[in-house]
């Protein structure tokens, strides 16, 4: 493996990491045109990540280790995932290890990680957030599975590497009956699993609603800092690893430095694009009844599943 691949990786990642505020940035910006405000302006995540490592930690009395390292383990698991998905590249050092199974794990250990730290206050909101976290979790984490799962029949392998080639060389099935459920399906898992209207309010912090905001609302400082860049950050994977899928143009397959110029340019507009029709979305979408969240999951995983059916008909048939 030459310099290319590794530059790749350290690419990914530097793009997820610094990338994901100015994503947040943008969205929050979109938002406010589309009501009428002018909004803080794009870089505003990047000035409060600043203010608050600035600030003093502190941490609430009888917490333990995993309140502590809560914050901290939510990013180091989604810096890993960011190397392991192909962003940028299908030839990297990782791409052998970037299976479907290994990302989807590294995605809810950062979630039972904020979950442990909400149990671990002792507070009443943090348990109540911990718990709405992993009933939606229980059906989230299925559906990313499943959904991805149906693209990986054609492909014969859960490599997420593979998959991606295997649909920029052959992008009709992502036209397919499988394909329009799988994004669908993927679309709403990912809305789930990042707390976006419908199923939860980033910007509430009204208790009877809240699910995330619940298991961090003891923290501040660097932590609270850590913990806002980590939710970013999966924010920006996540919408990564949608358009890499199912809209796999530009991803570089070679080793070439001007392939991979051109996917880190072209993995920047695509992930601007759906931050933007997300927050546009927002500006039109209401939040679901919290006791109407499980309907609305239990309908994606359905599709899910629909997907991977309607995958292996089409492939043994074929």
């Amino acid at each position: 493996m030459n310099a290319i691949g590794y530059v790749a990786v350290a690419g990914q990642v530097m793009a997820v990491v610094i990338g994901a505020p100015l994503l947040t940035g943008w969205m929050r910006q979109v938002r406010a045109r589309l009501e009428g405000r002018a909004g803080p302006g794009p870089l505003q995540p990047w000035r409060d990540v600043r203010k608050l490592l600035r600030k003093e930690p502190i941490t609430p009395v009888g917490t333990g280790p995993a309140f502590r390292a809560a914050p901290a383990l939510l990013v180091a698991t989604t810096v890993v995932a960011a190397a392991l998905v192909p962003l940028l590249s299908t030839d990297t050092p990782v791409s052998a290890h970037a299976d479907l199974i290994v990302v989807v794990a590294l995605i809810a250990l950062g979630t039972l990680a904020l979950a442990l730290a909400g149990l671990d206050t002792g507070t009443a909101f943090g348990g109540m957030g911990a718990s709405r976290e992993m009933t939606v979790a229980s059906l989230v984490e299925p559906t990313l599975l499943l959904s991805v799962f149906a693209l990986s029949i054609p492909a014969g392998t859960t490599n997420i590497p593979a998959i991606v080639s295997s649909a920029a060389h052959a992008p009709a099935r992502l036209a397919s009956p499988a394909g329009l459920l799988a994004i669908a399906a993927l679309a709403v898992a990912i809305l789930a699993e990042t707390g976006r209207i419908p199923v939860d309010n980033p910007s509430t912090h009204l208790e009877l609603t809240m699910i995330h905001e619940a298991m961090v609302l003891e923290y501040a400082g660097p932590d609270l800092a850590l913990v806002e860049l980590g939710a970013q950050m999966r924010l920006t994977l996540l919408l990564g690893l949608l358009s890499s899928l199912f809209a796999p143009w530009g991803i570089a397959t070679s080793a070439s430095w001007a392939a991979l110029a051109v996917a880190l340019a072209l993995l920047a507009a695509k992930v601007l694009l759906l931050g933007a029709v997300l927050a546009a979305a927002e500006v039109f979408w209401a939040k679901v009844r919290l006791f109407r969240v499980p309907e609305l999951l239990a309908g994606s995983f359905l599709l899910a599943l629909l997907a991977v059916t309607a995958s292996y008909f089409l492939n043994g048939a074929a």
